[in-house]
């Protein structure tokens, strides 16, 4: 098989699964994503989210959560975009404890469950992880893996991260990596994330957020 055949089933399969988006609203303006940012008083960490379906096991979606002097969220070619949480070029900003919760259970489905590998480290690298992400978008369809494996092999520490297409070998390549802790979230919403950011929408908007 060649590298075209390959590249052209590697984008049939993820743009099912949401690593592959048409921007409902142009990107925010840096002014909204500066209100919006919001500063985690945890220490700074690296978290990987591998969104992996339950029929095949296969990885879908690969996103990047940064823990630095504020808490953000690499989404490249995500599904996941609503008002609250604004977006540039792929960074999701104001990842509040409340929108970090939806954001990981938007992507647990009947259909998906969602791989959590966190990683503490130093305030220098946790920076770096947010410059790099800033830089890197907006990220062309099923190209989830590959950037953030990019951005990963960067980092100090994290030199050993090969580039790839597929969203399982990333995760499993993180999970080599010493002090790396991991999770697995599960629901048994529908599968359609477009229900569900609605009503949280509409649930902000009546509490006046």
């Amino acid at each position: 098989m060649g590298l075209r055949s390959l590249a052209l089933i590697v984008l049939a399969a993820l743009s099912l699964a949401g690593c592959a988006t048409d921007k409902g609203f142009p990107d925010a303006s840096p002014e909204q994503a500066s209100k919006a940012a919001y500063v985690h008083n945890g220490p700074p960490a690296l978290t990987l989210y591998t969104m992996i379906s339950n029929s095949s096991g296969s990885g879908a979606h690969t996103s990047l959560m940064i823990n630095g002097n504020q808490r953000v969220v690499f989404d490249p070619a995500g599904s996941v975009r609503m008002a609250h949480m604004p977006e540039i070029n792929d960074v999701l900003y104001g990842i509040t404890p409340r929108i970090k919760d939806f954001y990981e259970r938007a992507h647990a489905r009947n259909t998906y469950h969602v791989r959590i590998q966190r990683i503490e480290v130093s305030a220098e690298v946790a920076q770096k992880a947010i410059r790099l992400a800033q830089a890197a978008g907006p990220v062309p369809s099923a190209q989830c893996a590959a950037s953030t494996a990019r951005i990963l092999s960067q980092l100090p520490g994290f030199e050993s991260i090969k580039g790839t297409w597929f969203p399982n070998n990333l995760a499993d390549q993180l999970a080599t990596i010493p002090g790396v802790s991991e999770r697995i979230l599960r629901e048994n919403d529908a599968d359609d994330k477009a229900i569900a950011i609605r009503e949280f929408e509409e649930e902000l908007a009546q509490e006046g957020q």
